[in-house]
């Protein structure tokens, strides 16, 4: 088995392609060991001193260090253990997750029914998710309140340096193009 790596915009964050499907129902994104108690996986990578995070999408994980530790210390314990988990075809996410308020908010009714909130969700889905994918992260509608859009960032996107760029400069600057009513866009 052969696993790619990729730098991402946060120098504290890696994305790994195993070149296979980890996660068909969605992300996950797990900032303590606790969070990974559905995700055998992730608890495995939290074993690894070092590591704070880990973001499992479709094709590919992320995984977030701190500031004490070096890639060139951690990537192979890393790749060791994420090797053995997928050749051992141990399940990715073994429990339903339950709703996470973010999730909540964003599958709310009355939001659901707005065609201004729509439209975010379209550009959101169509434009913005798939470049944010690719750096190894993702980006989460929360809610649309009095020109407002609230995002959460997720994966390589929490804690990196550029979020705030990207979220103003980036996202923003699409979403009022495109949807007039969007006056400012908040990360959650």
């Amino acid at each position: 088995m052969f696993i790619q790596t990729e730098e991402t915009p946060n120098p504290n964050t890696l994305k790994f392609l195993p070149g296979q499907v980890l996660s068909p129902d969605g992300n996950y994104d797990f900032r303590s060991v606790a969070a990974a108690a559905i995700s055998p996986l992730a608890g495995r990578l939290f074993e690894v001193d070092g590591v704070e995070g880990v973001f499992i999408g479709p094709n590919f994980l992320s995984v977030t260090k701190n500031n004490q530790w070096d890639w060139y210390v951690l990537k192979p314990m890393i790749l060791g253990a994420l090797m053995e988990h997928l050749v051992a075809k141990k399940p990715v996410i073994a429990l339903s997750p339950a709703k996470d308020t973010a999730t909540a908010l964003a599958n709310d009714t009355d939001q659901e029914e707005d065609p201004i909130v729509a439209h975010i969700k379209d550009l959101l889905d169509t434009r913005i998710r798939p470049a944010v994918a690719m750096d190894g992260g993702d980006i989460v509608f929360v809610k649309f309140d009095k020109g407002i859009v609230y995002l959460t960032l997720q994966g390589a996107c929490s804690g990196c340096p550029s979020s705030t760029a990207t979220l103003k400069d980036g996202i923003e600057n699409m979403l009022k193009h495109y949807v007039p009513e969007v006056h400012e866009v908040q990360a959650v």
